[in-house]
This record gives structure tokens, sequence and C-alpha cells, in this order.
């Protein structure tokens, strides 16, 4: 039995009080209220150290794609802790787990897309994007081409690159950023910005603004645009039909490379295998990480198309970067069976065919709620905006104390929904099934009525 298993909930949460710096925390705050336990999970559902079961409509953090208690990945990860559970990628060296999912990758990835880098999650991919963007313009006799823009209110991680790539201003309010070299232009946010426009003028006016600040930096000095084909931290933006293929066609004439932020919404998230075929985007530069192991282990890592990957092979030198767990043939071979499940048994199917079809028509639903201003979705990924009037186009005026307390009301009715400022978004575990679609939103609906009441007497 583990040391820790016999403790209650107020003995443990003394314990990380006293010695767990959590991300994105206020520590104080924190201390003072308890952290909430959790002790063990299965398919979509999560158990607290009270007993409390909880629907996770999170997926974790937008990675458990398969859900909780597959065994077959933790066989993968002893069977293979047994035979080499490390070695590096350094020094002219490679494992056969390694091996096998960089073949794997190539196979479910869109055409193209031949080649990976491995990093040991999203953000380090995200880092290694900005060196190889730089890297591969400076092989070509382009070294001024640095410049990366990305979009306001993005994510793209938390390391010092991958959160200057982001647009998040509480992000950059800490520790010197963004670093130099990263501009932003504005999100494809329709609700928000969108204002006497239809979804596809909104749509093409973002994507002209990239236009605009290429011409306002010089294309001679731009490496590459990245952004997630829909913005997940940001609160499920998804994007008007007409904004993709304008991004795309802009990077194109442009000599921009274009960056498709796969993190969130690879491996099944939208419906295909990447949002990039969702969208008809072509990536030179793909990061990827969460679903690719469903979180079981960390990895993360960026597909590298193939016309860039013949300049850094032929013309590149020696690329100075890399990290001690690139490739870690443990994490790689859960990966690996990983997604030979999601191929195996379907589920990026069950996401199109079943799943997402079902969710659209619930989730569309709960748009007829007094506090829901939109009601939006794409694959497994819904959002909820919660407006003060849905007819007079307001917002709270304290923004996130609508979301926070709708959040909270969430947990105290055994349903993970995150709130992003006034917006509560789900993405939920791959496998779940139609009627635990409507377990989910019956919840939702439960959650939303208790939260306008508590806002009425807020």
């Amino acid at each position: 039995m583990p040391k820790h298993a016999a403790l209650d909930t107020a003995e443990l949460q003394a314990m990380d009080a006293a010695h767990y710096l959590h991300p994105f925390t206020d520590f104080k705050q924190l201390n003072r209220k308890g952290s909430r336990v959790i002790e063990r999970a299965e398919g979509i559902y999560l158990w607290d150290s009270d007993g409390n079961r909880i629907l996770d409509g999170m997926a974790g953090l937008w990675c458990v794609n398969l859900g909780y208690g597959r065994k077959e990945l933790a066989d993968a990860a002893y069977a293979q802790m047994l035979q080499l559970p490390y070695y590096n990628s350094f020094f002219q060296t490679t494992t056969p787990p390694a091996i096998r999912l960089a073949e794997l990758l190539a196979e479910v990835t869109p055409d193209g897309l031949n080649h990976v880098f491995f990093t040991g999650s999203g953000s380090e991919a995200n880092d290694t994007v900005v060196r190889m963007a730089r890297h591969y313009w400076a092989s070509l006799g382009k070294p001024d081409k640095s410049i990366l823009i990305s979009r306001e209110n993005a994510y793209h991680g938390s390391t010092m690159a991958g959160a200057s790539l982001g647009g998040m201003k509480p992000m950059h309010a800490q520790g010197g950023l963004p670093i130099p070299g990263i501009v932003h232009i504005e999100q494809p946010y329709w609700f928000g910005h969108g204002a006497g426009m239809s979804p596809d003028e909104f749509g093409l006016k973002a994507a002209r603004a990239l236009e605009t600040k290429i011409d306002e930096l010089g294309e001679g000095r731009v490496a590459a645009f990245i952004a997630e084909p829909i913005q997940g931290a940001g609160g499920v933006i998804i994007p008007p039909d007409s904004y993709w293929p304008e991004i795309s066609r802009i990077c194109r004439e442009r000599e921009i490379l274009l960056v498709a932020d796969e993190v969130i919404c690879g491996f099944g998230r939208t419906g295909n295998w990447f949002g990039s075929q969702t969208y008809d985007i072509k990536p030179d530069l793909m990061p990827i990480a969460k679903g690719m192991s469903s979180g079981y282990l960390p990895i993360g890592g960026v597909m590298v198309a193939d016309r860039v990957a013949e300049v850094l092979i032929e013309r590149g030198g020696e690329f100075n970067h890399g990290f001690t767990y690139s490739g870690h043939p443990t994490c790689c071979a859960v990966a690996t069976r990983n997604i030979e499940i999601l191929r195996d048994e379907r589920v990026v199917e069950h996401v199109r065919d079943v799943a997402a079809p079902h969710l659209a028509r619930r989730w569309r639903e709960l748009a007829d709620h007094p506090v829901v201003g939109e009601a939006r979705c794409k694959g497994l990924l819904g959002a909820l905006e919660l407006v003060p009037d849905k007819n007079a186009g307001e917002r709270f005026p304290d923004p996130g104390q609508a979301g926070t307390i709708c959040r909270d009301i969430c947990f105290e009715n055994g349903i993970i929904m995150r709130a992003v400022r006034d917006t509560m978004i789900i993405s939920p575990p791959l496998v779940i099934t139609t009627d635990q679609i409507d377990e989910l939103v019956a919840l939702a609906g439960k959650c939303l009525d208790q939260a306008a009441a508590a806002l009425r007497n807020a």
C-alpha cells in the first residue's frame, strides 16, 4: 500500500501546502483553501480523496484522449522499462522505440510531414519551433528572417519562448516577456471582436491582419506565423471558415513558414487525426504533444515538412538544440501503443461520426440558457460564453468573476469544466459515449442554472 494511502484529505492538503508549488497558482490562496486531491480514475471519471466521482470534461489538461485506466499503455511502459528504461538521442545514437514512433507519426500525420524532432512537452516543441524556423532561414542564407508572428490570447506553452509565442498578457507581465523577435496580431474571435460583421467577413479581417503585420515588419524579416487550428486555452476560439484559407494564401505568397500548433487539436480532437486536416492547413512545422500519449507519459515533438527537413539535412549543419529526454524510449513506447489503439479501435472515426455530431446537437441546446451568449463546438471541443444579458451584447463588468463562480459550482456538482475568463470550456476524452455526453450536458445545464442564481445574488 502506498505510504500516503491511509492519510485523510486534510493531512494530504497540509503536506501539499508545505511542499508543493503548483503551476499557474496563487500559492497563498491555494494553501488557505486546500488542494483538491485526485486519487484514481477510470474511463472519463475521476475520484477524489473523499470518494466523490467527477466527470472529467477536460480530459486532464486536453490530453487523456483514450480515457483513464488503459492497461495496454501501462503494459507498454512496463515492458520497455524492463528492457531499456532510458537512453539519450545525443552522440549519433538512437533506440528502437524512437525509430518506431517516428515512422508511425509519419504515417498518421498529414501528407508531406515525414520527419520528427522529439521533445518532452508541447512547450519544448514550441521552443524548438523558434530555434528551427530561424535555423532554417539562416541555412538558406537569410538570417534576417527571424521574427515569428503569433496571435493575441494564443497559448503555446509556458517556457520563455513558448510563453512569448503565446499572446496572454498575464504571462507577459511576469519574467520579461515576450523575448525579442516575437510579435502578435488579433485572434479570430468572432463572438468577442466581430460585432457588426458576419463570421466570414470577420475571418478575412482577422487573417489579413497577418498581411498587414508582414508589410509593417518587412517580408525579409519574418520567419514564420504560428497558430493553433482552434485556440484551446484561449477559450476554444473556433475560427470562421474564411480564416484559414486566407492565412494559408498569405503565408504561401509571402514566403513565410506556416506553423500549426497541434498540441491540443492533434490526435483526433477535431474529428480528424489533426486539426490541419479539418481546416486543410499545409503546415511547414507542426508541434505535437498531449494526446500523443494520452497524457500517460510526457512526450512531444515537432513534425517537419519534407521541404524544410531537406534544407536542415543538406545545408543546415549541426542543429545545436535538444533535450535529455528527446526520444525517451519508454515515453516513445507508450506513445506508439497509444497511437496504435487510436487507429485500431477507430477512435478518431468515433469522434467524427458519433461523438462530435451528438455533442454538437446537445451543446446547441445550452445556447437557449439565459446566461449563455454563445454555445460553440467543433469535434470534441466546446465553449459557453457567459453573459449578463444575452440580448444586450454586453459582458460581465468584472471579467472572470462569472467564470470562476460557474467553475466552482461545476466541481461541487461532479463535473470539470474550465473557466477562461467568463467562457466555460470542455474537451472530454475522445472515448466518451453518447450517454456520457448526455450526462455531461445535463450537468452543465444544472451548473448554469445555479451559476445564474449565484450571479443574480452576487
